[in-house]
């Protein structure tokens, strides 16, 4: 099975120069609070790769009355568009999802986002919405990947390895290989996606995209029950942004139930869009995650014995 071919949306994306020691990492927390030991564990670790690392200021703040959140929606959109902003930084990288960033998404002043340029953003989870938002509203290209203060960036050499070299060396990483098929075939189309829920909570909001056409859709999860996976991809169905998908890549399912009932209803779900499909391709809530650049152009091939995944431009210039 082959989808696609020609000229995809989304190509035009700009994408952020690469980092070298000595670039500056704003951290900031859109959504869910920050551990304090885990903060500082992740900041080590960039600090250890030459980066000079600030923490905006409501990074550990909490939200009076709702313990879900780090402050304020105003307070951690300010955060997030002062970073982006200040000329001196190089990236903004999330402190950990959770819960809130479509709290805060329609208080940031997106003109202001794109006339700064681009930079790296990084994050995944709950951070779904801001790599739409990014996209749509900005038009800058993101990473979705392992976030400073969470247990698998922390603990994962691996995954540290994968988001250093996709920051500093981004050339050496244009092929992603794992997983399988779970309906084999070929495609190519520019990179998107992220946490299923977020997306299909994002329907219809002006911060995504209208549809997925064109595009090489990567979903992931934690903690959704079958069903609840089952009513968000129905959702997408029917609201027909799926349509002209070209190929799907299914990550991680952590929580998510006994896995052969999340691939049964993966397939049922998407079986009938004609698209090559890969599971288990090591993104999002995974034990290991690996970094995947959004908005750029790549091709999927996938078989019964491995998935691969290779982009048509590094991630960062």
């Amino acid at each position: 099975m082959t989808a696609g071919s020609g000229a995809v949306p989304d190509a035009g994306l700009r994408r952020a120069p690469r980092l070298a020691p000595g670039a500056r990492v704003a951290v900031v927390a859109p959504s869910g609070p920050v551990p304090e030991d885990l903060l500082q564990a992740g900041l080590d670790i960039l600090r250890g790769w030459g980066l000079e690392v600030t923490v905006a200021p409501h990074v550990l703040a909490g939200h009076r009355e709702f313990g879900y959140l780090a402050g304020s929606d105003a307070d951690r959109a300010a955060d997030l568009q002062n970073a982006w902003c200040d000329p001196a930084v190089d990236a903004v990288f999330c402190a950990r999802g959770g819960y809130g960033a479509q709290r805060m998404v329609d208080l940031v002043d997106w003109a202001a986002v794109r006339a700064a340029g681009p930079k790296v953003f990084l994050g995944y989870s709950d951070i779904t919405a801001l790599h739409e938002a990014f996209a749509v509203r900005a038009g800058v290209a993101t990473l979705h990947g392992p976030m400073v203060a969470v247990r698998d960036f922390i603990k994962t050499p691996a995954t540290q390895e994968h988001l250093r070299a996709t920051l500093f060396e981004p050339e050496s990483v244009l092929t992603h290989e794992a997983g399988r098929a779970l309906i084999p075939g070929r495609a190519r189309g520019v990179v998107l996606g992220g946490c299923l829920s977020l997306l299909s909570s994002d329907l219809g909001t002006p911060h995504a995209r209208p549809s997925a056409g064109g595009g090489l859709l990567c979903i992931e999860d934690v903690d959704e029950e079958d069903y609840r996976l089952d009513r968000c991809l129905t959702q997408l169905l029917r609201s027909g942004w799926l349509e002209g998908v070209r190929g799907v890549l299914l990550g991680s399912w952590v929580d998510c139930g006994p896995y052969r009932d999340v691939r049964a209803v993966l397939r049922d779900r998407l079986s009938d869009l004609g698209v090559p499909v890969a599971e288990e391709f090591g993104f999002g809530h995974a034990d290991a995650p690996r970094t995947l650049p959004f908005g750029l152009p790549a091709t999927l091939t996938t078989d019964a014995n491995r998935s691969t995944l290779r982009y048509e431009v590094p991630a960062l210039r």
